[in-house]
């Protein structure tokens, strides 16, 4: 039977939030003043990210967990997670003394992976994404008799999450408008419920990856899409919960898809602007202001970074990224003739500019190339692209042919 907005009361989720407050962590909402000039709106980031397991997931786990009873705590707990659920179970499951098993899809980053066995529990991979794993969860539920701690399709849980709704409007009370990602929509559904008891008018904004829109599908009643790779793997989930859908339909205001691109772009941005570690799926609400910025003009927004548990070679090759999409790293290619001095000549000319060099390649072996030239591919770190440009003019003034690489350039 589908959950309604009225079978989870406000005041369970502030009980639920009472329990918890020896179990989790009340983390901070802090005022961004970067963002807020940059996109035009007072933005305050709750700061999931630094919460028990750096995900918003140990206030839900918390609250379905303490329901077990004696008999269910002895044979243990099991869930399907890509990550941040899989280490809240783990982690009150440890904390509780009860075994945990936790399946999680095939291509988890490694560093989840690892901090989730780090809490003792049972690591199963499968599958592709969260409901690829399933099948595996309900047979070790026949053969184990455990008790499946569900990562959004289930009351309690949703209950939990809401209690990050109310830190949200007891620091700061006149915000006007939330902005949470979405994946199997626990999370909104309980930040809606209870923000919108605090203040009807209040705008309950969802976010969910572009190539995963699979609960604005649902509520739209319409065919639901979804699959690819994401950076936000925390929040794409083939069907979100037939509990917190009809929540969501109700109580959130609009849904919004953002590119993969934005959500590169705010990983980055969130580092750079704000020192945040967030993990592409945490970092979906921030990617959501950015690509629809006349959205919240002149707001008071709320910002849900749900999630810090990014992989640290990905999280290096985003702002690498990053870096690149604005010319402050770039490959250039230059065509010289092979003879003495001509490296020299590039050295100068891009030291005269106050520029780095941080990679540099003879390239002598390219078939279109003529025995006595050869190409130099020169990655440089530069100010911008308005130093770009200076560099680039000063290798030509220098009669160097020069061309930008992309990332995909041969």
């Amino acid at each position: 039977m589908n959950v309604t907005p009225e079978s989870i009361q406000p005041e369970d989720i502030r009980r639920a939030h009472q329990d918890m407050a020896h179990a989790i962590i009340r983390t901070p909402s802090v005022f961004s003043p970067a963002f807020s000039k940059m996109l035009g709106a007072d933005i305050w980031l709750k700061l999931e990210n630094q919460q028990i397991t750096s995900s918003f997931k140990p206030r839900g786990a918390f609250t379905r967990i303490s329901a077990l009873s004696p008999d269910e705590r002895k044979r243990g707990v099991i869930t399907m997670s890509a990550g941040n659920h899989a280490q809240a179970v783990a982690y009150h499951a440890h904390q509780m003394g009860m075994p945990a098993v936790i399946v999680m899809p095939s291509q988890t980053p490694f560093a989840k992976v690892s901090r989730t066995r780090a809490w003792g529990a049972e690591i199963i991979l499968e599958g592709r994404n969260l409901n690829e794993c399933e099948g595996v969860v309900q047979s070790v539920i026949d053969a184990r008799g455990m008790t499946l701690i569900h990562p959004y399709n289930d009351e309690l849980v949703m209950t939990g999450q809401g209690s990050v709704g109310i830190e949200m409007l007891e620091d700061t009370p006149d915000l006007d408008t939330l902005i949470i990602p979405i994946g199997g929509g626990g999370l909104i559904s309980g930040i809606a419920i209870i923000a919108k008891a605090i203040n009807p008018k209040i705008r309950i904004i969802g976010v969910e990856a572009e190539l995963w829109p699979t609960m604005t599908d649902m509520v739209a009643g319409e065919t639901i899409r979804g699959g690819g790779e994401t950076l936000a793997e925390g929040i794409a989930v083939k069907k979100p919960g037939a509990l917190t859908a009809p929540v969501v339909r109700e109580l959130v205001d609009e849904i919004l898809l953002v590119s993969e691109d934005m959500i590169e772009q705010a990983v980055g941005a969130l580092v750079e602007q704000q020192r945040l570690v967030v993990e592409g799926a945490g970092s979906a609400g921030m990617a959501a202001m950015m690509q629809y910025p006349d959205k919240f003009k002149g707001r008071k927004c709320g910002v849900v970074l749900c999630g810090g548990n990014i992989d640290a070679r990905l999280l290096s090759a985003v702002l690498t990224r990053n870096m690149a999409r604005d010319g402050r790293i770039a490959r250039l290619r230059i065509d010289i003739t092979d003879e003495p001095g001509m490296l020299a000549g590039i050295s100068t000319a891009i030291s005269s500019c106050r520029a780095n060099i941080v990679e540099i390649f003879h390239q002598r072996m390219f078939q279109d190339v003529p025995p006595k030239l050869a190409k130099i591919d020169a990655v440089i770190e530069t100010r911008g692209g308005d130093h770009l440009d200076e560099i680039i003019a000063a290798l030509k003034d220098k009669g160097f042919a020069v061309k930008i690489l992309s990332e995909t350039a041969n």
